[in-house]
């Protein structure tokens, strides 16, 4: 269903705390900050900031920091265990963080958590819902938002009200809400659960707000062609005056303009969304298994309240291809972003490590790709997380682990680029 369990860490060309630079070869200057060692699942979400320039992720199994020492490397720390973590952490004004977990929980079905830092510098963790599998969802996969009332957000890939028409006799997704009560507690509700073909199923991604409180998101399946499943869909859930939800399909994708995204979307100050879909495409292409190697699409809003889609760029494998990261603007409207495989085709078992990537806009609507960095599988390969900016336009990302089709000999770093 997706490539999403596989690998990482990253291309310059030496191993744990700030390494050397690979610039002829990798393209920008790029360092490895921390390279974890062992056996466990890597690193799949984004990062964020912190005080003084930590950086706060996850790995499949922790919660971690890393901070800046005055030497110039890096100093890592397990802030608290997990179970089975997929995406990055959000903070809120108080530097709590909040993520979620796809397994465990009162009924294994995966959890919202919270991590507040103790007076002592620990961090304690609490758990504000556990999801039951059923309506109410199961398994989440991404990251959440907070809104300005300090409310949660996120989705499930699985649960709901039943299995619907091609969710594979699966219950289909849900959209949640995470109310922040007074005295302390915590209230979820569904404000939309997916019913398969029609509308759409499996959001893998998280969601994204606009100022008016819209939330706006991706399915993996829904709608369209790609043998009867749909190749996924970009949707909007609008609140009513009387508490409920309207979902509305924005766009569903066809194969030629992509093919199953599972990575959240951003928003321009035009309105105007950005995402990726790690299929689809080019067709023309022979590098990606059938030349489908993923697509960076725009959607843009019309005075009629439709949506036009176009493709920002097509993969081709050697630039890139699977790309299952979110993007990232930076101020002059560059985006950036990663892709899990592509690049250099003669490593990785032939798939290529992964690449970072930038598209600059040009005249008459046209975007110009350059490839930033292509991974190795040493020390690391395949970023399935996007990247962060620095105020100095450096690029923070993470990568999983290397072992496509052989025992791995990495298990994921954080690296950067020098722009």
């Amino acid at each position: 269903m997706r490539n999403r369990k596989y690998l990482a860490m990253l291309c310059a060309v030496l191993i744990v705390v700030i390494a050397s630079v690979a610039a002829g070869v990798c393209g920008f200057p790029t360092y490895t900050l921390y390279a974890w060692k062992t056996s466990a699942p890597g690193p799949m979400g984004n990062l964020i900031w912190g005080p003084g320039g930590t950086l706060y992720g996850t790995t499949y199994n922790a919660a971690f920091e890393l901070q800046p020492k005055a030497d110039g490397t890096w100093a890592y720390h397990v802030i608290h265990y997990l179970t089975a973590s997929f995406a990055g952490l959000v903070s809120d004004a108080s530097g709590n963080l909040y993520g979620t977990t796809g397994y465990g929980g009162a009924y294994n079905q995966g959890t919202v958590f919270r991590l507040r830092r103790c007076t002592d510098g620990n961090w304690t963790e609490s758990v504000l819902h556990s999801f039951t599998g059923g309506a109410d969802g199961a398994n989440p996969h991404s990251a959440l938002i907070l809104d300005s009332s300090g409310n949660l957000y996120g989705t499930t890939e699985f649960g709901g009200k039943s299995a619907g028409s091609g969710c594979e006799g699966e219950t289909c997704g849900v959209v949640f809400e995470l109310a922040h009560n007074p005295n302390g507690t915590w209230t979820e509700s569904v404000l939309h659960s997916f019913t398969g073909y029609t509308d759409g199923a499996w959001p893998v991604a998280g969601l994204v707000s606009d100022a008016a409180g819209n939330l706006y998101g991706t399915t993996l399946i829904g709608t369209g062609g790609c043998g009867g499943s749909g190749c996924g869909t970009v949707y909007r859930l609008s609140a009513n005056p009387d508490g409920s939800w309207t979902k509305a399909v924005l766009h569903s994708f066809n194969l030629l303009d992509g093919d199953g995204p599972v990575a959240g979307l951003i928003l321009d100050a035009a309105g105007n969304l950005y995402g990726t879909a790690e299929g689809g495409g080019n067709l023309s292409q022979s590098l990606c298994g059938g030349g489908y190697c993923g697509v960076v699409f725009k959607l843009a809003p019309n005075l009629d309240e439709t949506w036009t889609e176009s493709v920002t760029h097509a993969f081709n494998g050697k630039d890139g291809s699977s790309p299952q990261a979110s993007l990232t603007f930076d101020a002059t409207g560059n985006l950036y972003g990663t892709t899990t495989f592509g690049g250099d085709l003669s490593d990785c078992e032939g798939r290529g490590c992964g690449v970072a990537f930038k598209l600059t806009s040009n005249t008459g609507g046209t975007w110009t790709e350059i490839v930033l960095h292509r991974f190795y599988d040493t020390p690391g390969a395949h970023p399935f997380a996007g990247m962060i900016l620095d105020k100095s336009g450096n690029l923070y990302g993470t990568t999983y682990g290397d072992g496509i089709g052989r025992l791995p000999t990495t298990f994921g770093s954080v690296f950067k680029i020098v722009q």
